[in-house]
């Protein structure tokens, strides 16, 4: 049984198909691991993550690093250290079934992976438990766990800490600790003697550094492809200063005591249920926006849309990119388009290429960042105005896991399909949603999913995206227009692989039809100049 075959899912939760499906073929892998944990948010996970895969690097390890939860910046810097993809891991977003299926594919052709925690080790989806914590990733991989702790300003007192962490749950596998923003060699000392009893590995003791900060901004830090070469630099002095202060032969070894992982790496063929390399659609470019304004990709979803059969095009907007040549479909991602307005809004071409992708029917997919760009401005300056809407940014950070009902048909989604996502952001769109557009406000269980068959034609149609639902509130959300799906709503697609098929086939469907219309104006216009014949 293939878990692309499985019928549509009623509860927004991933195919339980494919977890039938993994159980069903699943095999010992071999896969050293070891997570980075932390106490918090901020005691510098990232730090640690990023100077162990640097390190490890440079011993001639092949480092694959993940990232719990749906972060996407933290991966770029991942990215760069290890020179491969970097990868997330959200129990939330793909179901914990394919947490370990998800590793196992990342891994190919690593030797080792390092695990990067998200918030503190016990935090996760709001209001559920340990669901999508990095304790929860940490159990489903059978991965052992190094705890990062900011030492700063403190002393004997982090064996209560260390303690805390390590006895709260005994399903963990609490491996050691390494001590973060150590003061001095005295310092480092004094948190060593505190955890001695409690019989824990010191990994190692990080001196405060400020030399080995990265940049931050609203949503986080300044992702790694915006400041590349300086990000090089921070990441080989990250690697030089763990090898120095931290014991990487002893996390090499906790890596490699890891257990056998029984599963079967994720793949998306599989999971689109193709068979002996059968491809969902052809003939289809999709162009996907890329650069500093637009780089919040699931490498996922990108695979599955290439195993569906479509070619992806990247262009960058912000340097003066038009469209690539055929492109039959569109993918504008999260990112930093506030940040870039100014270039974006300089590019009238490609914003006018854009307008008119759209109101041809094309599938078009804006999630977040996307959103912004498809509006007619964003704080002021002109966008691609494919929807009568403006954006602004705010103070305001929303942000948080979302249970989504499809309020409107798109040309790869029904309506009243439910997913699971995520927002973060710090903007506005006014108004927030196409049925507010329409004249009747969608709120609560009032509203009804509307079908294409309700939906008028295009240039006349608009309608909600989403319905969103968290701790017991839900609103409607974004806008479909025509084949665009425009809304602050991130999915995964490993969840939900029929997503990707539908995206390929509809961007394959558009090209077809483009390629009719020209055909028939070529055959209009030859019959409309045809030569008269002498008689």
């Amino acid at each position: 049984m293939s878990p692309g075959n499985e019928a549509q899912r009623n509860a927004g939760q991933p195919s339980q198909a494919g977890a039938r499906w993994a159980r069903a073929n699943c095999r010992p892998c071999d896969l050293p691991r070891v997570v980075v944990a932390g106490t918090g948010s901020g005691v510098g996970k990232t730090t640690v993550a990023c100077g162990l895969i640097a390190a490890l690097c440079a011993r001639g390890e092949r480092v694959q690093g993940f990232k719990v939860g749906p972060d996407y910046i933290d991966p770029s810097y991942h990215t760069l250290a290890a020179g491969r993809p970097g990868r997330n891991l959200d129990a939330f977003l793909s179901g914990a079934e394919l947490i370990a299926p998800l590793f196992a594919h990342g891994m190919r052709g690593a030797s080792l992976a390092v695990v990067e925690g998200v918030m503190g080790m016990f935090d996760g989806a709001s209001g559920r438990g340990e669901l999508a914590s990095t304790a929860h990733v940490a159990k489903l991989l059978r991965a052992p766990v190094l705890l990062v702790v900011d030492a700063a300003a403190t002393a004997r007192s982090v064996a209560a800490i260390v303690h805390g962490f390590r006895t709260f749950d005994p399903q963990v596998k609490f491996a050691g600790v390494i001590f973060n923003r150590v003061g001095s060699e005295h310092h480092a000392q004094l948190l060593r003697e505190a955890v001695e009893p409690l019989g824990v590995a010191v990994i190692g003791a990080l001196p405060r550094d400020p030399r080995l900060a990265t940049p931050e901004r609203h949503l986080g830090l300044i992702p790694a492809g915006e400041r590349a070469a300086a990000a090089r630099r921070t990441l080989r002095e990250l690697g030089e200063a763990l090898a120095h202060h931290l014991d990487l032969e002893l996390v090499t070894r906790i890596a490699r005591s890891a257990p056998p992982l029984a599963c079967v790496p994720w793949d998306p063929q599989v999971a689109l249920g193709a068979a002996a390399g059968a491809r969902v659609g052809t003939d289809a470019t999709i162009a996907v926006a890329a650069g500093p304004a637009f780089s919040f990709h699931y490498r996922e979803n990108l695979e599955l849309l290439e195993a569906a059969g479509a070619e992806l095009a990247p262009f960058d907007p912000t340097r003066g990119d038009t469209l690539p040549p055929d492109s039959s479909g569109l993918l504008l991602a999260g990112g930093f388009p506030e940040c870039y307005a100014e270039e974006l809004a300089a590019n009238a071409p490609l914003r006018a290429e854009i307008a008119t992708l759209c109101a041809q029917g094309a599938p078009v997919l804006a999630e977040c960042g996307g959103l912004l760009y498809l509006c007619e401005s964003l704080d002021g300056r002109p966008m691609c105005g494919v929807l009568p809407a403006r954006a602004r940014m705010s103070e305001r950070l929303t942000l948080g896991y979302r249970e989504a009902t499809a309020l409107t048909a798109t040309p790869w989604l029904t309506a009243g399909q439910k997913v699971r996502g995520h927002e973060f952001h710090y903007s506005r769109v006014e108004p927030a949603s196409g049925d507010v557009v329409g004249g009747r406000e969608a709120r609560g269980r009032g509203v009804r999913a509307r079908d294409s068959r309700e939906r008028e034609g295009r240039g006349s149609s608009l309608g909600a995206a989403w319905l969103l639902r968290s701790r017991g509130r839900e609103r409607a959300e974004g806008f479909v227009a025509g084949g665009v799906q425009a809304s602050y709503l991130h999915t995964h697609w490993a969840a939900y692989p029929e997503l990707a098929a539908g995206f390929a086939r509809a961007a394959a469907a558009a090209r077809a039809a483009t390629a009719a219309s020209a055909g028939d104006a070529t055959t209009s216009s030859a019959r409309t100049h045809r030569t008269p014949v002498a008689r």
